[in-house]
């Protein structure tokens, strides 16, 4: 009799822009295929909701946790733009047929998950890539939305001076030239203008109520009126009383995750 595999948690990494990125994957035990969550984390990566992907482990999906290009010891330089195509390069990763069997993943069966800065790369990638089967957006930080607030001179050296305090673990970069970067873009990173990309698809927007890192009427209420206008979006959205880190709220936050999934990542039909 065959033993089943065993719950693991195996180092992995993923080629993006010529730099390797570090990972973290939780696999669950049995043979699978294993739905599997690609969780992105925020600016600077402070919190990095390892105990969401130990939640989501316990729930039967394989959760993977990595770096971006130029933070927390990876090679390359950070930038808004390089987040967005690692997070691009490694949920196209996790379905290549040699990793998924290696690590007994479904790839007809992946999700993205990000907090802050990674909710917006959730959405932006999610958005580009159909073969996303669902998305969810904790605190999300609509970087086109702060790019409008920050032709105001006064909001804008703020943003300068916000983001250039919290550069210890990245390199590569400045206040300056992240806020540079976002209003370059200007309203192609508004989150509001994906909502066409996401016609029949499933995503869960969970806005803070307590936060004055990304203020849920900034950058949840009018996420969800602009998604709500798409009524074939398969929209859920909650508000927490809590913190940017949802600090009090982080049982609720892997409840209110798995059971979304639950809904969205049945096995497909044989």
């Amino acid at each position: 009799m065959t033993t089943p595999p065993y719950a693991s948690t195996p180092a992995v990494s993923f080629t993006s822009g010529g730099e390797r990125l570090a990972g973290v994957l939780h696999l669950p035990a049995g043979d699978g295929p294993h739905p599997v969550v690609v969780l992105l984390h925020g600016f600077p990566g402070n919190e990095r909701n390892f105990d969401l992907a130990q939640a989501l482990r316990r729930a039967g999906y394989a959760a993977l946790v990595f770096h971006y290009r130029g933070s927390w010891g990876t090679g390359g330089d950070y930038s808004w733009g390089h987040v967005l195509e690692d997070a691009a390069a490694v949920v196209a990763a996790v379905r290549e047929e040699a990793f998924a069997a290696t690590h007994r993943l479904d790839p007809l069966r992946v999700a993205v998950a990000g907090h802050s800065l990674g909710g917006f790369a959730a959405l932006m990638t999610a958005a580009a890539d159909p073969a996303v089967r669902a998305t969810v957006s904790v605190a999300g930080f609509d970087v086109g939305t702060a790019a409008q607030l920050c032709t105001d001179p006064v909001v804008r050296a703020e943003c300068v001076a916000a983001l250039g305090s919290d550069l210890l673990p990245l390199r590569g970069t400045s206040g300056e030239s992240l806020v540079r970067e976002m209003t370059a873009a200007g309203p192609a990173w508004r989150l509001a203008g994906l909502a066409p990309a996401f016609e029949g698809r499933p995503v869960l927007l969970i806005g803070t109520g307590r936060d004055p890192v990304t203020p849920h009427e900034i950058h949840h209420v009018p996420l969800v009126r602009a998604y709500e206008q798409r009524p074939h979006i398969l929209l859920e959205h909650t508000l927490f009383p809590t913190d940017h880190a949802l600090s009090d709220h982080r049982l609720e936050l892997a409840s209110t995750v798995t059971a979304f999934l639950a809904r969205h990542l049945a096995p497909p039909a044989r």
